[in-house]
């Protein structure tokens, strides 16, 4: 078999499969594990899989430089992020204190919330205002509007979060991969998601199915600093499995 043709099936198992063993690959293409090794050091080098302790993950894809806009955000993947949030809104117990992250399918948690003895602190502005118009107690952060995402960002935010220790937290993405944790494009954003999280006995992260393997500017935590709440049939949770919780609903 030549070499071209061993890296293209290699190429497309770890493609389909997300997260393979040397051994897996080996049994599949009918080539010894040395082999499996060595292409997979070559395939790694060349960016098109990435090499992981005993066999191989996709590669991480880069996600825009550019962060869309709310309306673009919104009608992306709409019905995935509404089934993440209803599941989420449960989590939410009585006399909970709460913080919601800005962002699209955090926003969406505010048409599931049933607890109104919880009291919920957020940086959406929109958040806010669908909340405080279903009669939840909620208080907006103060700091800088970020126009893009009607978020609350900056300096004035992340220092009234170190004022507070709430015992749930629900927080949006952009990206997330093994390596780099959860990530955002932008550095504001990036340090309140952050200091919130310091803050929270509990994390979830809300994540669709695109936003995995994906990578953007900043990370702001972990995987381990939170749980990971996203839908069924995505074959590549596998891997992140290994180092938190992830729920599928």
């Amino acid at each position: 078999m030549l070499t071209e043709e061993r890296f293209a099936k290699i190429v497309k198992i770890v493609n389909q499969e997300g997260t393979v063993t040397v051994l897996e690959l080996a049994q599949a293409i009918g080539i010894s594990e040395s082999t499996i090794r060595r292409d997979l050091n070559q395939l790694d080098k060349l960016g098109r899989i990435r090499k992981v302790h005993g066999g191989a993950t996709a590669a991480v894809l880069m996600s825009d430089a550019h962060e869309r806009n709310k309306n673009e955000k919104y009608s992306r993947n709409i019905e995935e992020k509404r089934a993440i949030a209803a599941y989420a809104a449960t989590l939410v117990h009585p006399n909970d204190f709460v913080f919601l992250d800005a962002g699209s399918t955090t926003e969406q948690m505010a048409e599931y919330l049933e607890e109104n003895t919880a009291f919920y602190v957020t940086n959406g502005i929109t958040l806010a205002q669908k909340l405080a118009a279903r009669g939840f107690k909620t208080m907006l952060l103060a700091g800088r509007v970020k126009a893009s995402t009607d978020a609350v960002i900056g300096m004035e935010a992340v220092s009234s979060l170190a004022r507070y220790h709430f015992t749930r937290g629900f927080f949006g993405t952009n990206g997330i991969t093994v390596a780099e944790g959860f990530t955002t494009p932008d550095l504001e954003e990036a340090a309140n998601k952050r200091a919130a999280m310091e803050h929270c006995r509990q994390c979830y992260v809300l994540a669709d199915n695109s936003k995995f393997d994906t990578l953007s500017n900043v990370s702001f935590g972990e995987l381990g600093k939170a749980k990971i709440i996203t839908t069924k049939g995505n074959v590549r949770l596998k891997n992140y499995k290994q180092h938190t919780e992830v729920i599928e609903v």
